[in-house]
């Protein structure tokens, strides 16, 4: 190893050791033990893709997830096929696009329909983890009862962790998460005319 070798690897290990230094004393520093609220929303692509990764890593730990499936109730969905053989039950809105639909009182009834089996199992202390898929759409048009949604979601059992996708989340779940992921929209095939793909897109 050359001289200038030997000094790039000594900085490199100083600059290491530092930084390993800084993350072991914020992991020392993490004591409290409970179930965390997600909110993942924003513009870009991927944010029920998050979720359900989420939901994927929790069954693959032996836990038990649960799933509320909101506005894209019409399409085929991969994660479903796989996550309802491994055990994690799913409520689906089951009506597709509000502007597929174009019927509000409609949308809202079957919107009211999941959201009672998710409130069962955002009580349920037996569930690890809750999807709340596109959920920030309910509140965003006012499907559901803005109140009532964040109190189940507040008082859920302590251990229990909440995951709420869709864009434009409102300020309120924003201040409750524990964790807010913003997905931001810089490219999009589905703008260039490239048509949604079976096992990518859903």
């Amino acid at each position: 190893m050359s001289s200038d070798d030997s000094k790039l690897q000594e900085k490199h290990k100083v600059k290491s050791q530092k930084h390993k230094e800084k993350v072991d004393a914020r992991v020392a520093k993490a004591k409290i033990e409970r179930g965390i609220m997600l909110v993942i929303t924003g513009n870009g692509k991927g944010k029920s893709t998050a979720g359900f990764g989420t939901v994927t890593r929790c069954v693959g730990h032996g836990q038990k997830a649960a799933v509320a499936q909101f506005i894209k109730g019409k399409w085929e969905c991969g994660e479903r096929n796989l996550l309802e053989k491994n055990g994690v039950p799913f409520a689906v809105m089951g009506t597709g696009f509000t502007w597929d639909t174009q019927d509000r009182t409609a949308d809202i009834e079957a919107a009211t329909e999941v959201w009672n089996q998710a409130k069962v199992y955002l009580a349920d202390p037996q569930v690890d983890v809750v999807l709340l898929d596109e959920m920030t759409y309910m509140l965003g048009y006012d499907y559901l009862d803005k109140e009532e949604v964040l109190t189940a979601i507040q008082n859920r059992p302590k251990e229990q962790s909440v995951i709420v996708t869709g864009r434009g989340a409102i300020k309120e779940l924003r201040d409750m998460a524990d964790t807010v992921s913003e997905i931001k929209d810089e490219k999009h095939a589905f703008k260039a005319g490239i048509k949604a793909r079976r096992g990518v897109d859903w």
